[in-house]
């Protein structure tokens, strides 16, 4: 197992132009993300359609075609001569940004991204219950995830989007980060606006009390909003 770890990082083992993996991870975590979310509306397809095109872009270099490796090979060459700038490790860039020589499965940045991801999910799914719950009643969901955040879903993504540029940067996902980020913002506010007028001063209360993306400190504790 050593050997073929070692061989792997020589370059001996092929680390990209594996498309079934492309197709198959992609395929998993896009399944994933459907099946936490259930999307419904129009809204909810575009949100799921923009996450989904950040992994597959994601996985396209991971296990595909190395964009960003091969841009910045010869920054990695000279940098970490003994590294293979085009071995699957060396796709993991913190460490050598920071000029860390370790494992990269053990950087910091490749332990938090799996609290990133786990929690988004977690967030998604438990976010959906409450919310379809609360659809079923014609009420305002305002329980659960919805107690300290207006917008839990979209936090969700966010967080699986931000954990991934954590495990594995590449320069088209670090473009596409931002602007899936601003693009669920608008989304979230559109939807406020909706919501606004089914619930009236009912919701605007509760939005006075709950932030949107990022929970207050004193709402760690909340159980239910006002």
């Amino acid at each position: 197992m050593a050997d073929t770890a070692e061989d792997a990082m020589n370059g001996d083992l092929p680390a990209y132009g594996l498309w079934l993996l492309v197709v198959v991870n992609a395929g998993i975590f896009i399944l994933f993300a459907f099946s936490f979310f259930k999307p419904k509306t129009a809204r909810d397809w575009r949100t799921l359609g923009a996450f989904s095109a950040f992994i597959v872009a994601l996985f396209v270099e991971m296990y595909g075609f190395p964009l960003t490796l091969y841009l910045l090979a010869g920054w990695l060459g000279t940098r970490f001569p003994a590294l293979d700038p085009m071995s699957h490790d060396a796709g993991h860039l913190w460490p050598a940004i920071f000029g860390w020589s370790m494992d990269p499965h053990w950087s910091p940045f490749h332990l938090l991204s799996f609290v990133f991801i786990g929690g988004g999910f977690i967030l998604i799914a438990t976010a959906w219950r409450v919310l379809h719950e609360a659809q079923r009643e014609g009420r305002l969901a305002t329980t659960g995830p919805y107690a300290r955040l207006r917008h839990p879903q979209y936090a969700g993504f966010a967080l699986i989007m931000i954990g991934f540029f954590l495990q594995w940067p590449t320069l088209v996902t670090g473009l596409m980060l931002p602007v899936l980020l601003v693009m669920y913002w608008r989304l979230a506010k559109r939807e406020e606006r909706e919501v606004e007028e089914a619930f009236g001063d009912q919701y605007r209360r509760y939005a006075r009390s709950v932030p949107a993306f990022l929970p207050r400190l004193s709402n760690l504790s909340t159980r239910k909003a006002a």
